[in-house]
């Protein structure tokens, strides 16, 4: 794979790279006009939106940082992109061009003030792995095979101007609305600030092994403070095969189904036991051991979950509240969906909306097990979620609504739901963390 010997890092570089990326976009859409009076209309927007995907995905993995990891977050929103969007940006989990040699020696140099080798006994320095935020590289020392994620540069000081060039798309995108809407910026900021704070990233990961250990077929790396620092993160190399590339080739259900219960019980058992959530679930973070064992990855991002918006969330999955239609309409004020400035009709709509998102979505809570391998249920999301953004009404309403911890919790589900249903695992047993 080509590698990078430079990136963008300063404000005005990182914003003149979307505006030429723009451009192009323009010139796409002029290709499209001419395109759908001489085909299909259908197969010229086809061609659009892949020649648009490759353009836009282009521009961001060079630009790497947080606006390869909005590309990364819309990836697991399948059922609101087109096709060619989904896979594309789907790469951004795991296939992006590395830092060159070169400018992997001279980052370490900088962010751990010595060369690799002068910490290790070998280094290699052609990433065996790059990604949105940083690559990994392999060591040896002393015997011992480690695994050294190294932060690209200019990472942690370009969030805030990255997130205020996606601003405006955001708001369109979702037809956000009104003085209060900078609070779901300001978390996605935080969060992308904790991510590129690999101490706070170390101390995350420790606490999460030393909590979840115990759940079978369940394994994690260590990691080790003497070899990190606040962009350098040292843990041990761990064998296996990345999720994704598990299910193109598995058919082994048992194994299926073993694996799917280790992933749905570390989630369950985080959200509900520990009140706190690796919020980063896609197919680049998981490892899938010989042994049969899910190996978890890159404790980055981590969503803590207050109470007051835990019990309300997940009082609103139970059967009993959604048939209810005054308890439901309670549960969705507290949780910011309806406000007290709406409409009559904005207040029908968004009840009516959430009571069919949320009598599917939460089908997997309704039952002791719950088959992930059915199309049908993800084909039912999937229709529904195309439906709504299709939805003419919806673009008029205000957008702006929901707590901000939806974000991070939402992607949370909706990745664990593509996760499962990638592993195809049967009869999952809902409540089997209760046993830990």
């Amino acid at each position: 794979m080509k590698t990078i010997d430079s990136i963008p890092i300063t404000k005005i570089s990182r914003a003149s790279k979307l505006v030429s990326t723009g451009a192009k976009v323009g010139v796409n859409y002029i290709k499209y006009y001419g395109d759908k009076m001489v085909n299909s209309k259908e197969d010229a927007k086809e061609r659009l939106n892949q020649n648009n995907a490759e353009d836009i995905y282009d521009s961001l993995k060079k630009l790497k940082g947080s606006a390869l990891k909005v590309a990364q977050m819309l990836s697991m929103e399948k059922s609101i992109l087109p096709q060619a969007y989904v896979e594309k940006f789907s790469l951004s989990q795991f296939s992006v061009p590395p830092l060159s040699p070169p400018l992997v020696i001279k980052t370490f140099k900088k962010y751990f003030g010595k060369h690799p080798e002068d910490l290790f006994d070998t280094f290699n320095a052609t990433s065996v792995n790059a990604a949105s935020i940083g690559q990994v590289h392999l060591a040896e020392k002393d015997g011992k095979k480690f695994a050294v994620k190294i932060q690209y540069p200019g990472v942690a000081e370009s969030i805030a101007s990255d997130l205020a060039l996606v601003k405006p798309i955001a708001i369109k995108m979702f037809n956000i609305k009104g003085k209060d809407s900078d609070k779901y910026f300001k978390e996605v900021e935080n969060k992308l600030t904790e991510e590129t704070n690999y101490l706070l990233e170390i101390d995350q990961s420790k606490a999460v092994v030393e909590a979840c250990e115990h759940i079978p077929h369940l394994k994690f790396p260590n990691y080790y403070e003497e070899l990190s620092s606040e962009r350098i993160i040292t843990m041990d190399y761990m064998k296996g095969v990345h999720l994704s590339e598990f299910v193109s080739h598995n058919t082994d259900e048992a194994l299926s189904t073993q694996l799917g219960q280790a992933l749905w019980d570390f989630y369950m058992f985080q959200i509900h036991k520990l009140r706190k959530v690796h919020a980063d679930p896609h197919p680049g973070n998981f490892l899938i051991s010989d042994e049969g064992d899910l190996i978890a990855l890159d404790f980055g991002c981590m969503k803590e979950i207050p109470d007051d918006f835990y019990i309300p969330y997940f009082e609103l999955a139970k059967k009993e509240n959604i048939e209810n239609p005054e308890a439901f309409k309670q549960k969705l004020y507290e949780l910011e969906i309806l406000r007290s400035d709406d409409t009559a009709d904005e207040v029908a709509f968004f009840t009516d909306m959430f009571h069919e998102l949320l009598s599917l979505f939460t089908q997997p809570f309704h039952s002791e097990v719950f088959n992930f391998s059915d199309p049908e249920f993800f084909n039912r999301v999937g229709e529904m979620g195309q439906r709504y953004s299709k939805s003419t009404e919806l673009r008029n309403m205000n957008g702006n609504r929901g707590s901000k911890h939806f974000i991070y919790i939402n992607r949370t589900f909706f990745g664990l739901y593509n996760l499962m249903f990638d592993l195809k695992a049967k009869n999952i047993k809902i409540n089997n963390f209760t046993n830990y």
